[in-house]
């Protein structure tokens, strides 16, 4: 019960990494609001857990302020946020995104943390807590065909260590989480065909020869956001299997 007494919102909790980080939590004590863009999934996980459900925009103003709002009415204090929630776009040349493809990703992945600290950090500098973005190995060791992920990715990292050096004297730690490819929806998308030999292609760039599960993030981001872990603050730990040596 690692997180007993603790409150915590997870964006993108509907399925995937978002989903094992909720249960997680869950199970270690913590009330969690499940928040995603799939009302219906977040209220299976939030039944699941025993969470309260929030439909979300996260990369909509007035949706995330809804959010923030009903948040701190149903909890009374936030002491955890994960920034999960994210897209990709399909893998292709640079030139060949296409701009709405490109807009879609930069809102999700980049402005969706800026929106949830516009709304949630004011509250948060008066209890304390933990802030955790969920980044990639993208942002570290990025893959051709998918720049502009890898570079909303890299961005999410360099605002992971900004946030936690102006946060630290309001008692807030912030960390990131760079996962390598895992089962989840996105994992498709990443390969632009899920395929045998496409799978195989992408486990023989992990040493330890497996993808990363949503237990394997539910496990990182629990320590990451727990008190074990209260002088650690501005790290972008890899959960990736060895990927980036």
């Amino acid at each position: 019960m690692r997180l007993a007494g603790k409150t915590a919102l997870v964006t993108g909790a509907g399925s995937g990494f978002g989903a094992g980080i909720a249960r997680r939590f869950a199970a270690e004590g913590a009330r969690v609001m499940v928040a995603d863009i799939n009302a219906e999934a977040a209220q299976v996980v939030a039944a699941e857990i025993g969470g309260v459900a929030q439909a979300v925009d996260v990369s909509d103003d007035a949706s995330v302020a809804a959010m923030a709002k009903a948040a701190i009415s149903e909890f009374g204090q936030l002491d955890i946020l994960v920034n999960n929630a994210g897209v990709t776009h399909l893998p292709a040349p640079m030139e060949d995104v296409s701009e709405a493809d490109f807009d879609r990703v930069l809102a999700v992945n980049c402005k969706s943390v800026y929106l949830t600290a516009r709304h949630l950090v004011p509250h948060m500098k008066a209890v304390g807590g933990a802030i955790l973005n969920i980044a990639s190995t993208a942002g570290v060791s990025p893959r051709p065909r998918l720049n502009w992920y890898n570079a909303s990715k890299g961005w999410m990292i360099t605002a992971t260590k900004a946030m936690a050096v102006e946060l630290a004297p309001d008692g807030i730690r912030v960390n990131a989480l760079n996962p390598v490819a895992g089962e989840t929806p996105l994992l498709k998308s990443f390969m632009g065909e899920d395929t045998p030999e496409m799978r195989a292609k992408f486990l023989a760039t992990i040493p330890l020869g497996r993808f990363s599960t949503p237990r394997d993030m539910g496990n990182a981001a629990l320590f990451l956001c727990s008190d074990e872990a209260s002088m650690i603050t501005g790290v972008a730990m890899e959960v990736d299997g060895g990927r980036c040596i």
